[in-house]
């Protein structure tokens, strides 16, 4: 019981979850855009799955610590850039999310494609729209939890502490999750700018895989940035429809 009088290991348990809650916010932009897909009822049952898949995936991959550390080798090279498989996965993964990106903003701004077959009965098309759900989140997590593990390793010595660390900052994620995402189906301007994050968060993995190393504050800069003022533009327009409900005569 020494470890509770030790300051270095409060202060790196509480670094490493503060850090993982950040690294979170990725994964709950997309878990709420997914989610806001399905039937209201099926919504916090997807996130909840989701959210689990991440808690699981993370836990497994701080059991195999030698594999992770494996998985940041070089094991080729294309035009002379070495990739491990780390790169391959965070090129593959966000190039996942470029491409859920752009569909996803098509279809806010075009609406679904007809194909011209025959229509779904509405349980079939809920039944595999919450599995499609599942899939595409679990695959994502992969992503998002391969560059969690390798931060937690990067920072923590001892596993018990990393474990720690990724079971709070996922019950942060837990308690965030259905709030994130009413606010985001309620606004569709947030819901735009969160695809727009998707798009920047899948331009940075790519980049990242390829050894282009931007930093993440300039990402979660340029995000807080565009929070702020998409911020300011809801309260400029609940004050404009506040005074004209003030104002409209009585009939």
């Amino acid at each position: 019981m020494e470890w509770l009088s030790d300051p270095n290991v409060w202060a790196s348990l509480l670094t490493l979850t503060a850090l993982e809650i950040v690294l979170g916010v990725d994964n709950l932009v997309f878990i709420a855009i997914l989610s806001n897909r399905l039937p209201q009822r099926h919504r916090a049952s997807a996130r909840r799955l989701g959210l689990g898949f991440a808690l699981l995936t993370r836990l497994m991959l701080l059991a195999t610590l030698a594999w992770i550390i494996g998985l940041t080798q070089p094991i080729f090279e294309v035009f002379g850039k070495p990739l491990s498989w780390r790169d391959i996965i965070l090129i593959v993964g966000g190039g996942f999310l470029l491409y859920k990106g752009t569909h996803e903003i098509h279809t806010s701004l075009e609406g679904e494609d007809d194909t011209g077959e025959e229509p779904e009965s509405a349980a079939s098309v809920a039944q595999r729209g919450f599995v499609m759900t599942i899939v595409q989140i679990g695959i994502v997590d992969i992503v998002f939890s391969l560059d969690s593990v390798i931060t937690a390793v990067g920072m923590a010595d001892q596993l018990w502490i990393m474990i720690t660390a990724v079971v709070l900052a996922m019950a942060v994620m837990v308690l965030a999750a259905n709030p994130l995402s009413n606010f985001v189906s309620a606004h569709p301007t947030v819901k735009m700018l969160a695809l727009a994050f998707l798009i920047l968060i899948g331009t940075h993995l790519v980049a990242d895989g390829f050894g282009f190393h931007i930093p993440k504050g300039y990402i979660y800069t340029a995000m807080a940035f565009s929070v702020a003022v998409e911020a300011l533009n809801l309260s400029a327009r609940r004050r404009r429809a506040r005074a004209v409900k003030l104002h409209r005569p009585p009939l």
